[in-house]
């Protein structure tokens, strides 16, 4: 059953001044130093909704090629670049202060990014030192001031108006399609140097990570993901090989990141990554709600399961009632 709501929230009810604000958008930027990542274009799209212009802020420690990605999305009015060593690893505590800083100086009406793990550390930082409370998890934008929303692991959507001077927001990336290429944005400094108070706390020591050459989960058109029932981890292999033969990108649900099959960036889920590829495989879950909430908008979901009654079943457009360990060799050994 799906429930709609009105609510309407505010720390500042003196905000309505905001009314007479020509509206501005500023975007978080993520990347890697190279290349734009997809979520942000999700983002950008998601703006165009907001009106006015669309600054994007990008940081990190060399920045020089994504800024230049980014002038040529549509929808861009400017680039504002922050580039120095200070931001390497992206930490929140670093890039909050910054940020707060752009939106001051641009005064921007709205700051806005593409649900992450990097936004979901970042934004609620942001909007603490606004005094404002985020909306996170946007699937729709009613208006400027008016929001739609997932709550209750996506049993319910919810309808909400922010009264607060600056809205913070961030907006799944499955909601919104990605915007393309044909922008002429400028380029500009985001804030003078030295002109803003930096933030410290933690270090950047190093990062670990794992590179196949399968397609990223949060973007594959295909993805394959083993649940429970596909009992450890040496079984996952056959996940994998399943997964190579369709060029799929490999997922799991939270019960086999939990039992230590696999590492937790793959889970998908509500306190995972929310995907909708054109293909969902699921071998082995049941369907748990928390896992349904990241993968329902899938355009065609199939399911492998012994379990007849499993809950996937029931969002799933074919299914098959089987042993999964007869059933997905069979399906390797016939894929060419």
């Amino acid at each position: 059953m799906i429930l709609n709501n009105i609510f309407r929230y505010s720390k500042n009810f003196g905000s309505k001044v905001n009314g007479h604000r020509l509206q501005s958008t500023l975007i978080i930027a993520e990347h890697d130093n190279e290349k734009l990542a997809a979520v942000t274009r999700n983002a950008l799209t998601a703006a165009k909704k907001l009106g006015g212009e669309v600054s994007v802020l990008v940081a990190g420690t060399k920045v020089g090629s994504v800024v230049e990605e980014v002038t040529k999305v549509s929808g861009v009015t400017k680039v504002l670049k922050a580039e120095g060593d200070e931001f390497k690893g992206f930490l929140p505590e670093v890039l909050a202060p910054l940020v707060l800083a752009t939106q001051k100086r641009i005064n921007a009406t709205h700051v806005l990014a593409g649900s992450s793990a990097q936004s979901k550390s970042l934004l609620p930082r942001v909007a603490a030192l606004l005094d404002v409370s985020p909306v996170t998890d946007v699937i729709d934008i009613k208006s400027p001031d008016t929001f739609v929303r997932t709550i209750y692991a996506g049993n319910a959507i919810l309808t909400l108006k922010s009264l607060d001077a600056v809205k913070v927001l961030t907006v799944r990336s499955t909601s919104f399609e990605a915007a393309a290429d044909g922008g002429s944005g400028s380029i500009e400094d985001a804030v003078p140097a030295g002109s803003y108070e930096k933030g410290s706390g933690s270090e950047w020591i190093s990062q670990e990570l794992t590179k196949n050459d399968r397609p990223d989960l949060a973007s594959a058109k295909i993805v394959v993901s083993g649940g429970r029932g596909v009992k450890s981890a040496d079984n996952f292999k056959m996940i994998y090989d399943l997964a190579d033969k369709m060029g799929a990108g490999v997922g799991a649900s939270r019960a086999a990141v939990d039992a230590g099959f696999v590492p937790n960036d793959m889970q998908v889920g509500q306190t995972g990554k929310i995907i909708a590829p054109e293909l969902y495989l699921g071998i082995g879950i049941s369907g748990a709600i928390q896992h349904l909430a990241g993968m329902k908008d899938s355009k065609t979901i199939a399911a492998i399961n012994k379990d007849p009654d499993a809950p996937i079943f029931q969002v799933a457009d074919f299914g098959l009632v089987a042993d999964l360990f007869k059933a997905v060799p069979e399906m390797i050994e016939k894929i060419k």
